[in-house]
């Protein structure tokens, strides 16, 4: 049965059911996004949920996680987090539609262009007219809202996540570093995240 969750019918819930990974075995629950039309997913362990579980909200990285490429983090980071929540307890949260930090993905490959030519990822996304970073995060704080969780350890290195989580009302009483997946090749792209963008990450990267 279908049914409407959060105070501003931000999503619709669809289905649950179990799913055997590599990382664990995951209940997992299907939403429809009513302002985007995106699909998103809450994975969850099979740990009870405790008062302050660990959550990932992660954003859809097509070329990092299917296509397994080394201009970011973004694969490794959602392997991670889906180890850790199958050995701790806790949900991964995973956004559709956010692809290359809201612009989409055929914009992410032309912000990948014009990398090549020089610029950050920054500029990348500025010179196509994009801001830094487009996403929002409401349809996860309305899956964590039909969770029940609105007290969370928050698995992220941006800290624009947990400020954007925080002035929707979930209170995140830690900021959990995920600090995973350095290459050869994105390597600039790190340090742009850290130095421009105030991500938490190593000084000595």
């Amino acid at each position: 049965m279908v049914h409407l969750v959060s105070s501003s019918d931000r999503v619709e819930f669809v289905v649950e059911t179990r799913i055997p990974t590599d990382y664990g075995i995951f209940r997992v629950r299907g939403y429809r996004d009513l302002v985007t039309g995106a699909d998103h997913l809450a994975v969850i362990s099979e740990h009870p949920l405790d008062g302050e579980p660990l959550v990932r909200v992660h954003s859809e990285c097509l070329t990092g996680e299917v296509l397994g490429s080394q201009k970011c983090e973004c694969g490794p980071q959602l392997h991670a987090a889906l180890r850790m929540i199958d050995a701790r307890g806790g949900v991964v949260i995973y956004l559709r539609g956010h692809e290359g930090r809201g612009i989409g993905l055929l914009e992410k490959l032309r912000a990948y262009r014009l990398q090549e030519q020089g610029l950050d990822t920054v500029d990348a996304n500025r010179a196509l007219g994009h801001a830094d970073d487009e996403r929002e995060y409401g349809a996860a704080v309305a899956i964590l809202g039909d969770l029940g969780i609105d007290h969370v350890r928050l698995l992220t290195n941006n800290p624009l996540k947990r400020t954007d989580l925080e002035q929707h009302g979930i209170t995140v009483t830690d900021q959990v570093p995920l600090v995973v997946g350095e290459t050869e090749f994105n390597q600039g792209y790190l340090e742009t995240k850290r130095d421009r963008m105030g991500h938490i990450l190593p000084a000595d990267l």
